[in-house]
């Protein structure tokens, strides 16, 4: 009688176990260990490249920031790059790669790429790269316990932007923060001119001499969300990718019979400026003072052995 009420236990018990152990598998977190690897997709060649994520993040550090920087500033981009990848990984992990090696995600060079940069002065400079990695190894940044997509660009227009009024998503950590230190960066303020007809064919509007500009939407920071030229609505982007200007914070004016386009920053606005960390690490802060400054709330952690 007993192993006939046993043998019924398991056969009711087995189904709800392997249930349980499967369902438990889906929940399993995405562990990051000191040994983890990225799985990069070449642009060049199309193939995926996997590399220890230290490594990746010193090719990161070299391909996204100006060596010449201040180390404090090069550490704040290390732990911002290693934040970002962090963050695709999770989300990438059933398709074939986490990241491409260009600016749809990071710039990363390997090391030949950096020897080809750098020539003579690459052992002075992957020195430099690798003291800023070191430094700061393993470490990322967290909101509410999350790993956080870390977001930068090159350089503010004296603000950063909440990221919904750039993107789609109203993200805590992605808040407009005061810039005051973009104005050392050679792009802080870059004026272009355009002949009536290059600016109308670029913008595919119809060539006209009297131009009819009405800005329709800005952010808090006077960054073009939205604008009409000549009857034609645009967002402030698509102005921005079809003149190839530096930034959406731009004003239009005519004179001498041309169109002349003044912008100011470079990039999309929002986290972490790499001219503002310059600036503050010019000025004594030392990098988590310059990460805790442009994602708000932010905590700084470690990948544990």
């Amino acid at each position: 009688m007993k192993k006939i009420l046993l043998f019924s236990c398991l056969v009711i018990l087995i189904p709800y176990i392997i249930i349980s152990i499967l369902f438990k598998n889906d929940k399993v977190e995405f562990i990051f260990t000191n040994n983890t690897t990225v799985r990069i997709l070449r642009t060049a060649t199309n193939e995926i490249d996997v590399v220890p994520l230290e490594e990746y993040i010193m090719g990161v550090v070299a391909g996204e920031m100006p060596i010449s920087f201040e180390l404090e500033a090069l550490k704040a981009q290390a732990v911002a790059s290693r934040s970002y990848v962090m963050y695709q990984m999770i989300h990438n992990k059933n398709d074939n790669y986490d990241v491409v090696d260009t600016v749809l995600n990071q710039v990363y060079l390997d090391d030949q790429s950096l020897k080809d940069k750098w020539g003579d002065k690459y052992g002075e400079n992957i020195d430099k790269v690798q003291q800023a990695v070191s430094d700061t190894a393993y470490k990322y940044l967290t909101y509410d316990d999350e790993i956080v997509e870390a977001m930068f660009f090159s350089t503010s227009a004296g603000y950063t932007e909440n990221s919904e009024d750039v993107f789609s998503a109203s993200v805590p950590y992605l808040r407009s923060v005061e810039s005051s230190w973009d104005n050392i960066s050679p792009v802080f303020d870059v004026s272009m001119d355009y002949t009536y007809d290059i600016f109308c064919n670029l913008l595919g509007i119809p060539y006209s001499k009297n131009l009819n500009i009405e800005i329709l939407e800005q952010t808090p920071h006077n960054k073009i969300k939205k604008i009409k030229i000549n009857d034609k609505e645009f967002t402030g982007t698509e102005v921005t990718n079809l003149l190839s200007l530096k930034s959406g914070y731009f004003t239009i004016k005519e004179q001498d019979n041309k169109v002349y386009i003044s912008t100011k920053g470079y990039g999309h606005g929002v986290g972490m400026s790499q001219y503002g960390a310059q600036g503050m690490a010019l000025e004594g802060y030392t990098y988590d003072n310059i990460l805790k400054h442009y994602y708000t709330g932010v905590e700084i952690k470690k990948i544990k052995n």
